[in-house]
Formats: C-alpha cells, sequence, structure tokens
C-alpha cells in the first residue's frame, strides 16, 4: 500500500527576545500511515535535529486561535503585518519560542487535509478492518452462541 508522504522545507525564527530570533530552518512532515500527528524537524545547527510530534488537530486549530497546553501550545499572531503561527514548545532541555510563516503552515496543513480529511484518520489505521476481521463469527463460534440449556417452556403448552 502507498502511503503518502507530506513534506514542506520552510525558515522558522527562533525567538531569543523580544528583540532578537535567529532562523532556524525547519521541515514539516505528515506521514499518511500516522494520521493523527504532525512532525517537525528542527535543524538548529547541533549534529542531530530536533524531531517534535504532535497531533495534527492542535495545528490546525492552532492556526486559527489559541490553543495547546503544556509541551505544545501554538497561536496565530502578526509581527510586521505579517501573519505568523507562534509555536511554544517545552522540553526537558528547555523551552522554545518559535515563529512560523502562517500561509506557508496553512498551505501545507491543506494538503494534509485533502489527502486524508479530517475524521476519516482511523479508517487510514485500518482499526475498523482489523475490529471487524477480529469480530466476525467463526463457526465453532456457533457453538458457543447456541443456547446450551432447553427451553423451560414444554412444546404443548402445560406448565
Amino acid at each position: 500500500m502507498h502511503h503518502p508522504v507530506i513534506e514542506r522545507e520552510l525558515e522558522l525564527k527562533l525567538v531569543l527576545s523580544p528583540e532578537r530570533s535567529i532562523p532556524v530552518p525547519a521541515r514539516l512532515l505528515y506521514l499518511t500511515d500516522d494520521p493523527y500527528a504532525v512532525h517537525i524537524t528542527f535543524h538548529t545547527g547541533s549534529h542531530t535535529p530536533v524531531n517534535w510530534t504532535f497531533a495534527r488537530e492542535l495545528l490546525v486549530e492552532g492556526v486559527f486561535r489559541p490553543c495547546g497546553h503544556g509541551d505544545v501550545r501554538i497561536w496565530p499572531t502578526k509581527v510586521d503585518n505579517k501573519a505568523v503561527l507562534c509555536m511554544a514548545l517545552t522540553s526537558p532541555d528547555g523551552d522554545a519560542l518559535l515563529e512560523a510563516p502562517a500561509t506557508s503552515v496553512s498551505a501545507w496543513l491543506e494538503r494534509t487535509l485533502r489527502v486524508v480529511p479530517p475524521g476519516t484518520e482511523a479508517e487510514r489505521l485500518g482499526l475498523d478492518a482489523a475490529l471487524a476481521e477480529l469480530l466476525t463469527p467463526t463457526p465453532a463460534d456457533d457453538l458457543w452462541l447456541r443456547d446450551p440449556w432447553p427451553s423451560d417452556e414444554s412444546a404443548d403448552g402445560e406448565l
């Protein structure tokens, strides 16, 4: 089975202070065989890139309104009259505030939503088919399903 991958390279800004930010190359990744998640890889200049995975739904909602709590919070805003998506990420290694170009992220998200529309993610996982197969009665099940006790009612209606 073919599992499309939807990728987008873009440059985010790592906000160091209100006056200072540095560019961070990043890659957005959506795998149709992991339909509920989005993956973001940040190339921070260290040997190993930093990977984050969170719910696609969170990113979709974050385009329109502040959402999330805990490790990942996302909200839309404007910086220098440009639509920006802010992502606040918290991990044991530290916190990061990133700004992403909202139009690029939205365009990429729309592609993921066309390939796997919201509400159809479970079909992608094949859970329904697997469950149906598990729950399909087999000939042996008939033995279990048969009433082991003859009926208490007598055939001719007498008690």
